[in-house]
């Protein structure tokens, strides 16, 4: 199994509970662990199409996730987790989504989960 990693994409949409949360867009932080598989017969293809690309995978995430609205992070992480699983074909993914600042100035909270099986 390869790991495609993806961290410090930022995205941002409207995210929160409470009112003035909903009048806003924030910046949402993703950090992605994506485990795929490839036909190894290809290896010294060199060719982008053999594997799994960081860039489609990224513009799905931010056109995902900037045109909808979310109340909580785990909507998120579950939504973006779903969504590349079955369009890729993934066996297993790590989301990691922060929000920055949202319990003061310089706090980052966030939520990780974890889909699918490793082998």
């Amino acid at each position: 199994m390869n790991i495609l990693f993806i961290k410090g994409l930022v995205v941002t949409t409207v995210i929160g509970i409470y009112n003035w949360e909903r009048n806003c867009l924030q910046k949402l932080i993703f950090d992605l662990e994506i485990g795929y598989y490839y036909d190894q017969t290809k290896i010294f293809n060199d060719q982008i199409q053999d594997y799994l690309n960081y860039q489609d995978v990224s513009d799905v995430v931010s056109v995902l996730v900037s045109h909808r609205c979310f109340f909580l992070l785990e909507s998120v992480a579950e939504c973006v987790a779903s969504e590349l699983m079955f369009r890729f074909g993934i066996p297993w993914i790590r989301v990691k989504v922060s929000k920055f600042g949202a319990l003061a100035k310089d706090v980052d909270v966030g939520i990780i989960i974890e889909r699918g099986k490793k082998r």
